[in-house]
């Protein structure tokens, strides 16, 4: 790998869980101001994480009275994505295990994201705010093709849960599986779903399955990042959760939560809050350090 810098410190934190073997392992780089895109990229090819975060200096103006105001980028091992959920929540948790608990603020390419990161029980919990959602229509089509690409028949989708586009920071093509079964049976042409989402500006497919009025079953096929899953996804959970409100499928201010990971032995868990009044999305979680 050639660096146009001095290597930096990549830190491992997973997010989502407080077991290093649990939830979604990111890499986090708390200093990133020497580093090119193609640095960036390359470190986070190397690392092989769904995605690593880089710090960098804020914009002028951004944050409040009491908040730390950073700078974040973050990179697949094949491309930069707008947002990552996860990675924010292990970039917060890195950072306050070093400068303490608190209000942080993370510009992103979608836009500004506030994070609370609070100490309960010396654990930390990490919960961002995310940008403004908006869910959409896909068109018949490509709906047909997703399916097909992931191997499954129309008829295993819950019919009560409509497959739309939602985005609340990066877009997600939400489809709910019928049962547990067809969730947990995941074997999809890669080639033919990462071409999909790249033509549609895809960065997940979120996979759900509703076990109770408040609690689901998530997972996230991630091809265009270069990998075949993604552990636990909070930009998904977010989008999720919008779209969840806005097709009345949970009330419009409810606390979800969402397992994931549990299929590939990585268990999560993201709690999804929405707010009556209030279009964004928070979704909070523990973090740890890897190591």
């Amino acid at each position: 790998m050639m660096m146009n810098a001095p290597r930096p410190e990549v830190l491992r934190y997973t997010a989502f869980s407080s077991d290093p073997e649990g939830g979604n392992p990111a890499g986090v780089v708390l200093d990133a101001a020497a580093l090119d895109d193609g640095d960036m990229l390359a470190l986070a090819a190397d690392l092989g994480y769904s995605e690593t975060a880089f710090l960098t200096a804020p914009p002028e103006g951004l944050g409040g009275p009491g908040e730390r105001a950073y700078g974040i980028r973050y990179f697949s091992p094949r491309a930069e994505v707008p947002f990552c959920g996860h990675a924010t929540v292990a970039t917060a948790v890195a950072l306050a295990e070093r400068t303490g608990p608190g209000r942080l603020v993370f510009a992103t390419r979608a836009g500004a994201v506030p994070v609370e990161v609070a100490e309960e029980n010396g654990t930390l919990r990490a919960t961002l705010t995310s940008v403004e959602p908006y869910v959409g229509e896909i068109a018949d089509a490509d709906l047909a093709e997703a399916l097909a690409a992931l191997g499954w028949p129309a008829a295993d989708l819950d019919p009560a849960f409509p497959p739309r586009i939602a985005f609340a920071g990066a877009r997600h093509l939400v489809l709910a599986a019928a049962t547990r079964a067809r969730l947990a049976d995941l074997s999809y042409d890669f080639a033919r779903l990462e071409a999909l989402m790249h033509r549609l500006d895809l960065t997940t497919v979120q996979l759900v399955w509703r076990e109770s009025a408040a609690v689901f079953h998530v997972r996230d096929p991630f091809p265009v990042g270069g990998v075949v899953e993604d552990p636990a996804t909070g930009a998904a959970a977010a989008a999720f959760g919008a779209y969840a409100r806005e097709l009345g499928l949970v009330p419009e201010a409810a606390v979800l939560t969402l397992h994931q990971g549990e299929d590939l032995g990585r268990p999560g868990e993201l709690t999804v809050t929405l707010r009556a009044g209030d279009p964004r999305v928070r979704v909070g979680g523990t973090g740890t350090r890897i190591g």
